[in-house]
């Protein structure tokens, strides 16, 4: 296993690095360590239809009826069809010091790297995703089990035996493609949240970007889950392993964050009140 896992990364980066830049490439991936879960968040909300804009409006202006209406509600960024939700903040100066560090990561580190990583066809580039899909599926089988979602778990089970033999070791997504069972997204967050566990403050992390209290100790024990993480490796092979997964996914995105920068009157609020909207209607699913 440790072998194919080294293999995959190998190969990766030998088609997206030129020959003799590898250590530059290790090192690089290592400070990635996590893609900024900013433009992440932004996209899964977008996709959830929590966090819609019109184009050529901004996220705070309100449409139709409701311009007639006073507009007050700083948190409130999103368009008057969504619930606002009112999410403690108590650290929102750390806050906003990590999101200003995130930010200028996303876009002087992390997104050149996953744009020249775009050289690579985006099939493979699928294929590379698909594949740390298929290892993070213990995580989501037990969240799902936790949560007596039973059906998600046989789904996930379902998924892991048809990918990892059909798909290739799960390069494929033939589970999907020919069996209709989609991914089904399941952390300790949400579980948590499942049983009654409020989200707590909100809080923004360096590199890993926005989470709040809640799923903060969910992503260390969903680490902890995660059977990869007993697979003996070396430190600089883990993280090579992390930065090139969170790279992939991040070159797959279609510059979503730089379109949320263009349309928020502020960025901050507008992530922050996505997020929350977008973790709550993951639990409530």
């Amino acid at each position: 296993m440790r072998h194919y896992v080294i293999l995959v990364l190998f190969a990766t980066l030998v088609g997206v690095f030129p020959a003799g830049k590898v250590g530059a490439a290790e090192d690089r991936a290592a400070a990635v360590v996590e893609s900024p879960a900013v433009a992440e968040a932004v996209v899964s909300a977008a996709d959830a239809g929590a966090a819609e804009t019109v184009p050529g409006q901004t996220a705070g202006e309100p449409q139709g009826e409701a311009a007639d209406e006073d507009f007050v509600d700083e948190e409130d960024f999103t368009n008057g069809d969504i619930e606002t939700l009112h999410i403690a903040d108590p650290i929102e100066p750390f806050n906003r010091g990590m999101f200003w560090l995130n930010d200028k990561l996303y876009f002087y580190l992390f997104k050149p790297i996953a744009r020249g990583y775009r050289v690579v066809p985006e099939p493979a580039r699928k294929s590379v995703s698909n594949f740390f899909s298929n290892l993070g599926t213990p995580v989501r089988f037990a969240n799902a089990l936790l949560q007596f979602k039973l059906a998600d778990a046989g789904s996930e089970l379902g998924r892991l035996v048809i990918n990892s033999t059909l798909g290739i070791g799960g390069l494929f997504d033939p589970a999907k493609a020919w069996f209709d069972l989609d991914r089904k997204d399941e952390d300790l967050g949400q579980t948590f949240g499942r049983y009654g566990v409020g989200s707590g403050f909100y809080i923004v992390w360096p590199v890993l970007g926005p989470s709040n209290a809640r799923d903060t100790v969910g992503m260390v024990g969903d680490f902890f889950m995660d059977p990869l993480h007993y697979v003996e490796m070396k430190p600089a092979e883990r993280l090579g392993l992390t930065g090139l997964e969170k790279e992939t996914d991040l070159s797959l995105d279609k510059d979503t964050y730089e379109s949320v920068k263009q349309e928020a009157l502020d960025t901050y609020l507008y992530v922050r009140n996505a997020y929350e909207q977008y973790r709550d209607g993951k639990i409530k699913k």
